[in-house]
């Protein structure tokens, strides 16, 4: 899929936000790290963990500038863009360190946060001259979003055919049936009236409601913002569905036309927006993938999530740029693909769920390298919600993990009440990771939601620090070269 095509307009709207950025600061170089997943990847705990452990000092071995001595400290600031909220990280890290500690909630808007990192270079001319500063800029927004960014691709009649033919595929045909149903025995072509658009609209989005339930876990169904409206709910420009394609002239005053209209109407007010305001001004990026859950569901919601990954990923500007061009045209030049997680299955099996990661990731990837950007894959937890530990069953040793899992969670005919420990086994991850794109069973795992770590150490300073599997090498290659 190409990069979804931009205005002059845009162009000219990207730039003077880049220029603006520069003039803001422009002793200070910034540095906008894009924190990319879908929905329950996890962006809210990753950046949560990323702020603590950059304010405090966290325990990063990994993380070059601090092991080596050269972090001096991090501090929060002021945003400059004004029209965004704040990143809400003192509730977040609230409910992750309370009496009874909780997962925060999931993202349902944007917002941002900027970091002023201090540190000494190891550069000679730079060190000599004494401290030096770098503004970090975060952006979060809710998964759902992502899924709208091909859409800028493509028209009304191609959304249309791709959107009907998944609904219609076999593993789709239970939660797609009921809209096919209703569109089959409607006439595109009749006079447009809102009623049946409202109609349409609402079947469709419980189509898309219930393919993203655990069971099913399919991920390329835009439009995004249908089960997350927000300001919009109930507006022209999300009151539209999917329609068969039609042949010749369609009248201006048909039902057809009328969703074609909101269609494009949707992408210029909703999409093209968050494209130009924020993907295109990137230098950094990490792709979190809750690649357990797709296993979960099955090889249609792993090679679901693998066209989801390659899809969304095409939309961004990728490559090697200089500080000049860069003034007015940002590239991301590393891209981080993580597999989040890495805490529900044992040490034992993070090579294998790297080796999926990879093959889900490899076309977006090779692409990604094409263009000049420099990328690298993880198995990681950016807060570490389980321990590790050996039990015997029937005399053969089993890795576990150990932990609370969270209220409500079942196996085995046990329904958990969010307090009890358990010992889990969750099973082996296929050697071959091409097994996973086949049709056939879903792999046997035993995936629980845990409880977050119910107690927690502290530094000499008595600040908390977040146990993690991997983050302090996803930071130091996400950063770490800037702080040089």
């Amino acid at each position: 899929m190409p990069q979804p095509p931009t205005h002059l307009a845009d162009e000219i709207g990207i730039a003077l936000g880049n220029l603006a950025d520069a003039a803001v600061a422009p002793f200070t170089p910034t540095l906008r790290l894009g924190v990319t997943g879908l929905s329950r990847s996890g962006k809210t705990i990753f950046i949560t963990a990323l702020v603590h452990n950059l304010l405090t000092g966290g325990r990063l071995p990994g993380f070059a500038p601090l092991t080596e001595g050269r972090f001096i400290g991090a501090r929060l600031a002021e945003y400059p863009d004004a029209a965004v909220p704040r990143f809400a990280y003192e509730q977040h890290l609230g409910a992750l360190t309370g009496k009874i500690p909780t997962w925060p909630e999931s993202t349902k808007r944007i917002s941002q946060l900027r970091l002023v990192l201090k540190f000494q270079s190891n550069r000679f001319l730079a060190g000599a001259l004494g401290h030096s500063t770098l503004n970090l800029d975060i952006v979060d927004y809710p998964g759902e979003w992502l899924l709208d960014l091909p859409l800028l691709s493509l028209s009304y009649a191609e959304w249309s055919a791709q959107a009907l033919e998944r609904a219609g595929r076999p593993h789709s045909r239970h939660e797609g049936e009921p809209y096919i149903n209703a569109i089959s025995t409607l006439d595109p072509l009749k006079d447009a009236n809102d009623r049946d658009a409202e109609a349409l609209a609402i079947a469709f989005t419980e189509y898309l409601r219930a393919s993203r339930e655990d069971g099913r876990a399919l991920s390329t169904l835009p439009p995004g913002r249908f089960l997350m409206p927000g300001d919009l709910e109930g507006s022209p420009a999300l009151t539209f569905a999917p329609l068969p394609p039609q042949h010749g002239q369609v009248r201006s005053s048909s039902l057809y036309a009328m969703l074609e209209r909101r269609y494009e109407a949707y992408k210029q007010i909703v999409v093209r927006p968050f494209f130009r305001d924020h993907f295109a001004r990137l230098d950094r990026q990490i792709v979190l993938v809750d690649t357990l859950r797709a296993l979960n569901a099955g090889p249609a919601a792993v090679a679901d999530l693998e066209t989801a990954l390659t899809d969304i990923l095409s939309c961004f500007r990728q490559g090697d740029t200089n500080p000049f061009i860069r003034l007015i045209a940002r590239r991301i030049d590393r891209i981080l693909f993580a597999a989040t997680k890495a805490d529900h299955l044992h040490s034992t099996s993070h090579d294998r769920l790297e080796a999926i990661l990879n093959r889900l990731v490899a076309s977006a990837a090779r692409r990604a390298k094409f263009a000049g950007a420099e990328t690298r894959s993880l198995a990681l937890a950016a807060i570490r919600a389980t321990r590790e530990g050996a039990i015997e069953e029937g005399g053969e040793k089993l890795d576990v993990i150990l932990g609370a899992p969270m209220p409500g969670e079942k196996l085995d005919g046990i329904t958990y009440d969010g307090k009890k420990e358990i010992a889990l086994f969750p099973g082996d991850l296929p050697a071959n990771p091409d097994s996973l794109f086949e049709d056939g069973e879903p792999v046997a795992l035993n995936f629980l939601r845990f409880m977050p770590p119910q107690k927690l150490d502290r530094n000499a300073e008595g600040s908390i620090i977040l146990p993690h599997i991997r983050f302090d090498r996803a930071l130091n290659f996400l950063i770490g070269d800037w702080l040089r």
